[in-house]
């Protein structure tokens, strides 16, 4: 009769190496999953700047628009208008206010939109000039 000791020690030989690839192959696995969860958890990234930078950067460009000197380049001046716009329709996205900055031509009814987005805005809790 073999001894126990010796079939103990034959069965650690045996499925230690088992064991130790099936380690090897789930614990990256079990902690991809972990990490996983708990991301899902914290629920969803959020995709859009935080409204604070969004304020701060539509009062930046809106006093870039306000210090135009006459000379200003119209290239400098138009850029600096669309990207006013750019950043109201962010702030529209992120209030729930609808515009149609983004369907009307330059001109006059732009204008008009853009001050009842910021008017809206405003209505909304942001802070815009």
């Amino acid at each position: 009769m073999v001894p126990i000791g010796n079939l103990l020690l034959l069965a650690i030989a045996v499925l230690a190496p088992t064991m130790l690839f099936w380690l090897i192959v789930r614990v990256p696995r079990f902690v991809d999953g972990l990490g996983a969860w708990l991301r899902g958890r914290r629920g969803p990234t959020p995709t859009a700047p935080p409204i604070e930078q969004l304020a701060a950067d539509l009062r930046r460009v809106h006093h870039t628009i306000a210090d135009c000197a006459p000379g200003t380049p119209a290239v400098r001046r138009r850029a600096a208008r669309e990207a006013y716009d750019a950043l109201l329709v962010q702030a529209c996205a992120a209030t729930d206010v609808p515009h149609h900055l983004d369907t009307l031509p330059d001109g006059v009814d732009r204008e008009v939109e853009r001050l009842r987005v910021e008017q809206a805005l405003r209505t909304a809790g942001l802070s815009v000039p």
